[in-house]
């Protein structure tokens, strides 16, 4: 073989070669993978994507996130609106240091349990109508035992607003709610005048536990508005 043959193959060698790389480069390119210019023996060096092209496989899921009470755990806006309940703002938290009912003053869920609880979870949603509030307090206990003893605490605290002087506020006698997931008592607020005005319930969903209140003032005076808060609730702890 001549060296003017010889010279051809080995062009027409690195052409072929050129070739192939310039398709892997625009097939790098086009799945979003930026492509630095080759190097002098011909190899393509890939970096990580800055971007991706609409046609990119997609992501990976985002790992799930850590089981535990939280805020979406509580009494949402969805809940209320089925209810035929208006709310305005919330306020959400994860400390247990909001008051647990009217009957109750300053105690907290987390002094209730002397902030053994594994966690907490509190929501506050506010009505346009003057004065009108909903609350809840919840906490997950370490055990099922050791919920079934707070719920029984929560329970005696609202049963001791039951007796009350004529004339002064009072939670009525307490209902049964038992629902796919979780059980509670729920009971009707009497104002000075013996009219409804709100409730409150203690709910609690294994090793979860919550105390719901639409307090006086609120929107509405019909007793079922307590009861079908307090199944939503359940709903949610359970969740």
């Amino acid at each position: 073989m001549s060296e003017n043959q010889t010279t051809r193959q080995k062009f027409s060698r690195r052409g072929r070669i050129a070739a192939a790389v310039s398709c892997v480069a625009a097939a790098l390119v086009a799945v979003g993978v930026s492509v630095q210019p080759a190097t002098a023996d011909g190899r393509v060096q890939a970096a990580h994507a800055t971007h991706r092209s609409a046609d990119a496989a997609p992501a990976a899921a985002p790992a799930l996130a850590t089981p535990g009470l939280g805020s979406q755990n509580v009494i949402q806006s969805g809940d209320l609106f089925q209810q035929g309940l208006s709310p305005v703002t919330a306020t959400f938290d994860l400390a247990g240091k909001q008051g647990l009912s009217a009957c109750s003053g300053e105690e907290t869920m987390r002094a209730l349990t002397k902030g053994r609880a594994a966690g907490y979870a509190d929501v506050s949603w506010s009505f346009s109508t003057r004065g009108g509030l909903l609350i809840e307090s919840a906490a997950e206990g370490s055990t099922v035992a050791s919920a079934t003893s707070w719920e029984k605490q929560l329970n005696a605290l609202v049963s001791s607003c039951r007796n009350e002087p004529a004339g002064h506020w009072h939670y009525g006698a307490p209902q049964t709610l038992t629902v796919t997931g979780g059980e509670g008592r729920w009971y009707s607020s009497y104002n000075g005048d013996g009219a409804v005005s709100g409730g409150v319930a203690v709910i609690r969903s294994g090793k979860r536990f919550a105390i719901v209140e639409l307090a006086a003032g609120a929107p509405s005076n019909d007793p079922g508005h307590v009861k079908g808060l307090a199944a939503a609730a359940l709903h949610r702890l359970a969740g």
